[in-house]
């Protein structure tokens, strides 16, 4: 089931809409960097960076306007010039080594966030290692945020350890120009475990963890032997009233009631028993 739903992510991120092929649909911008190869001139075998104006000046052509069209776009174009000019047919190949118009954005915890011009084909691993690496402070989950021109985006999470740890690389996903990939920083959350457990008091969790009654006490180093089989769990409401849950532990333990999952500064009371 796991593997089913990767793949349906991935394809539903991979053929959106707004889901760019580098070679064919990307505009080219200011600041990228074209190879241009044409196999009857040699002399135009040039790389040239588009200037601010969107331009680029070539031998024998001089400028020529490329900003908001794609290679194959820009291809065409310089093969009608030098049809028009030099040549009865013209082989030429534009290909953007350099996206430096809409660069890759990698933030977050990263040793060097920001932004990445990427060249060739990139993957997420590729990205988040130009930046430097995760920090430390890395959480466990990953967002690949996708953007296209009309203004449609869509957000791909990816859980660290899959990435890291996968043998298969699915999910180290190809990453286009102009994507943002965001490593937000682990949170911390508290529950308060009090009352006949061994370790009374405040208990840290990772905020991506499933926190639960069950991994709350086993963290509180279990039950006394005087705990009662009655807990109970206090949460604030959004109306800032307490609001109560009686659980029954020996039913939970059993399997007979759901082990309730547990929020943020939630506090579990385990009463004595008298009996």
């Amino acid at each position: 089931m796991r593997k089913l739903l990767v793949i349906l992510a991935l394809s539903l991120f991979a053929s959106s809409a707004w889901a760019q092929d580098v070679s064919g649909d990307y505009r080219i911008g200011s600041k990228d960097l074209l190879a241009i190869t044409v196999l009857e001139i040699p002399e135009l075998n040039v790389e040239r960076r588009v200037n601010d104006s969107g331009t680029i000046d070539l031998p024998l052509i001089g400028a020529v306007t490329v900003a908001g069209k794609t290679a194959p776009e820009a291809q065409q174009q310089l093969e009608e010039i030098l049809r028009g000019k030099y040549v009865n047919r013209a082989n030429v190949s534009v290909v953007v080594k350099e996206f430096a118009s809409k660069p890759v954005s990698v933030v977050g915890s990263v040793a060097k966030p920001g932004s990445l011009s990427i060249s060739g084909n990139w993957y997420l691993l590729q990205a988040i290692s130009a930046a430097g690496g995760l920090d430390p402070t890395a959480g466990r989950k990953i967002f690949v945020l996708r953007r296209s021109d009309n203004g449609l985006s869509d957000v791909l999470e990816i859980r660290r350890d899959d990435l890291l740890q996968g043998s298969s690389g699915t999910w180290n996903i190809p990453i286009f120009a102009g994507d943002v990939v965001n490593i937000p920083p682990r949170t911390i959350v508290k529950v308060f475990c009090l009352g006949e457990v061994r370790n009374p008091g405040a208990l840290e969790f990772d905020a991506d963890d499933r926190i639960t009654l069950l991994s709350v006490i086993a963290k509180a180093g279990g039950l006394t032997d005087r705990a009662s089989k009655g807990i109970l769990i206090k949460r604030r409401g959004p109306d800032g009233k307490d609001i109560e849950m009686h659980v029954n532990y020996k039913a939970v333990i059993a399997g007979k009631d759901v082990d309730p999952t547990l929020k943020a500064d939630d506090v579990v009371v385990v009463s004595e028993s008298f009996f």
